[in-house]
């Protein structure tokens, strides 16, 4: 049973940037699928953006965070990060990190896609 720890939430005023870093014990996490989701208070979870397994060459991104956010893994490390800029008010809400061990030839976002999760990173944007 892998155990993901995110890291690198905070306080930022709107238009600031976050790093958030998300490191996985016990699993190899080269093989595998990951993504970051986010949830507001009163809100669903929302897929943010994901990264397909190996190197990570394909990622896929929600269109509300498409050219200010970037995912990415250094599986050496065991450690996925997601590069925040640009952040807006209407983005503090928890972030977490997930892990699907299935293999999958698209890159999902619907939380039930992922079979591991972190306990979360909190980040919020004062406007």
């Amino acid at each position: 049973q892998p155990e993901l720890v995110e890291s690198g939430g905070g306080s930022v005023q709107a238009g600031g940037s976050l790093r958030l870093s998300c490191t996985v014990t016990v699993y190899n996490i080269g093989s595998f699928c990951m993504a970051w989701f986010r949830q507001a208070p009163g809100k669903e979870r929302e897929g943010v953006a994901v990264i397909s397994d190996g190197r990570g060459y394909n990622t896929n991104y929600a269109d509300s965070v498409k050219g200010r956010f970037t995912i990415s893994r250094d599986n050496g490390k065991s450690t996925l990060y997601l590069g925040m800029s640009s952040l807006k008010h209407e983005e503090t809400a928890m972030y977490y990190c997930a892990l699907r061990t299935r293999a999958t030839s698209y890159l999902p976002f619907a939380p039930s896609s992922y079979d591991f999760w972190g306990q979360g990173t909190q980040v919020i944007v004062s406007s």
